[in-house]
């Protein structure tokens, strides 16, 4: 089992990093902060360069700690954040499915954070190597309620700077 959670922890974690390094440094095929700001604009998460950086940022190092297996309830929070915004901002009018940019591969990752969390990082993982106990049922439905209050929090934060632009007091989509 111990070699299982290592592999999961580090595809989960290395592909969110990748991402947020994408969004951050435009490595990978990424864009950088600049342009990555643009998008967060058009789809109001304004400012969108603050944005930008808080999702990058958490996709970074939430997937490093992930992948590290350190502090995972924390990291899976932020990086769960990340996914509920992505989802409220461009994949639910899509629908489920990933073929049509639906939620389907969000909710995915969604749930082997939440697994990983309930579960422990393993014994291959930092966690354990500095005596960390930070998993169980209650840390995952922690990570979970976290991670969906702040990316709620930053669409809603987006919304509401978006209608502080428009003058007229209502949420605006870009």
């Amino acid at each position: 089992m111990e070699i299982a959670l290592l592999g999961l922890r580090l595809v989960v974690g290395l592909a969110f990093a990748a991402h947020g390094a994408q969004k951050l440094f435009g490595v990978f095929g990424g864009h950088g902060i600049e342009a990555t700001g643009g998008v967060f604009e058009q789809i109001g998460l304004r400012p969108g360069k603050p944005h930008a950086l808080f999702a990058g940022s958490a996709e970074l190092l939430g997937g490093l700690l992930i992948a590290l297996g350190f502090l995972t309830p924390f990291a899976a929070a932020a990086l769960i954040g990340v996914m509920t915004a992505a989802v409220l901002t461009v994949h639910l009018p899509n629908g489920f499915f990933n073929s049509d940019n639906g939620y389907e591969y969000n909710l995915v990752l969604v749930a082997a954070l939440f697994a990983l969390t309930a579960i422990g990082a393993g014994e291959l993982s930092l966690d354990d190597a500095l005596g960390i106990d930070l998993n169980g049922t209650a840390w995952a439905f922690g990570a979970l309620g976290a991670g969906i209050l702040g990316g709620v929090g930053a669409v809603l934060s987006g919304r509401l700077a978006s209608a502080r632009e428009s003058g007229d007091g209502q949420p605006h989509p870009a």
